[in-house]
C-alpha cells in the first residue's frame, strides 16, 4: 500500500498541542523541549510528549502523632504542574512520587509540634510557609513547579469528637443562659425605673392606672381630705 503525500508528512512531523511540550533526544546532542506547533521528527530521535497543565495530587490519609499525644488522620492536596520539561524526565524515575513523599514528611514534621485543638481549631495553617517554601524547592529539583499545599482535613479518633461535640454544646448553652439573663437584667432594671418614677409623680400613677382599665370602664375621682375644699 503506497503513502499519500500528506499521510508521509504527518509521519515526519510532530504536532504539540497548546497545553504540551514535547522533550526530544538524539544522541549525541542536548535534549531539546519542542513548545506548541509542528515540528519535523528525526529519524534518529525520541520523542515524549507532556501535559503541561496544572494537576492535583491529593495525599492519602496518614496517622500523626500530634505533640500532646494524639493520633489524628491527616489528608491533603497539592496543586502542581511540570516546570522544567528536562529535569522532569531526567532527574528521577518518578517526580511526583518524590514530591508526594516530601509532602508527607513535611505534614508528619508540621503536626508533630502541634496539639490536637490547635489542629481542629486552625487545620489549614499547619503548614508554615517557610514548610511550604522548602517544598517548593524540592519538587523544583524534579522539574516540578509546586503551587500550593493545603490540608483538608484533621480526623480526631472517636472519643475525642464526642468530647468536643460535648464541649461546643455546653458552650453553646452557657452562651444562650448568658444572654437570657441579660434580657432579664434589663427587663427589671426597666421595671424599677418605670416604678420609681410613677412614685415620684402620683398624677402619672393614677393615669397609667386609667389606661390599663377595660374600655367602657367608669373612673370616680376620690379626694384626699386634704384635697377638699374648705
Amino acid at each position: 500500500m503506497t503513502l499519500t503525500i500528506r499521510a508521509m508528512l504527518r509521519l515526519r512531523s510532530l504536532r504539540v498541542q497548546s497545553w504540551q511540550v514535547c522533550v526530544e533526544r538524539v544522541p549525541g546532542r542536548p535534549t531539546a523541549v519542542l513548545g506548541p506547533g509542528r515540528h519535523r521528527r528525526r529519524r534518529t530521535a525520541t520523542y515524549q510528549l507532556l501535559d503541561t497543565r496544572e494537576q492535583v495530587v491529593t495525599v492519602a490519609p496518614q496517622e500523626v502523632l500530634t505533640a500532646d499525644g494524639v493520633t489524628v488522620r491527616v489528608t491533603a492536596f497539592a496543586r502542581w504542574r511540570i516546570g522544567d520539561p528536562v529535569a522532569y524526565t531526567e532527574q528521577v524515575a518518578d517526580p511526583l512520587g518524590w514530591v508526594y513523599l516530601a509532602i508527607q514528611l513535611a505534614l508528619r514534621e508540621a503536626l508533630s509540634t502541634r496539639d490536637a485543638d490547635t489542629l481542629v481549631r486552625a487545620p489549614r495553617a499547619t503548614l508554615s510557609e517557610d514548610a511550604v517554601e522548602q517544598l517548593r524547592v524540592a519538587a523544583t529539583d524534579v522539574g516540578i513547579r509546586l503551587a500550593e499545599v493545603v490540608v483538608k482535613d484533621v480526623v480526631l479518633p472517636p472519643d475525642l469528637r464526642a468530647a468536643y461535640a460535648e464541649l461546643v454544646v455546653g458552650r453553646q448553652r452557657a452562651q444562650a443562659q448568658l444572654e437570657a439573663a441579660r434580657a432579664e437584667t434589663a427587663a427589671l432594671r426597666s421595671m424599677a425605673n418605670a416604678a420609681k418614677l410613677l412614685d415620684e409623680h402620683p398624677a402619672l400613677a393614677r393615669l397609667r392606672l386609667v389606661q390599663a382599665l377595660p374600655v367602657g370602664s367608669r373612673v370616680e375621682l376620690v379626694h384626699d381630705a386634704g384635697d377638699r375644699p374648705e
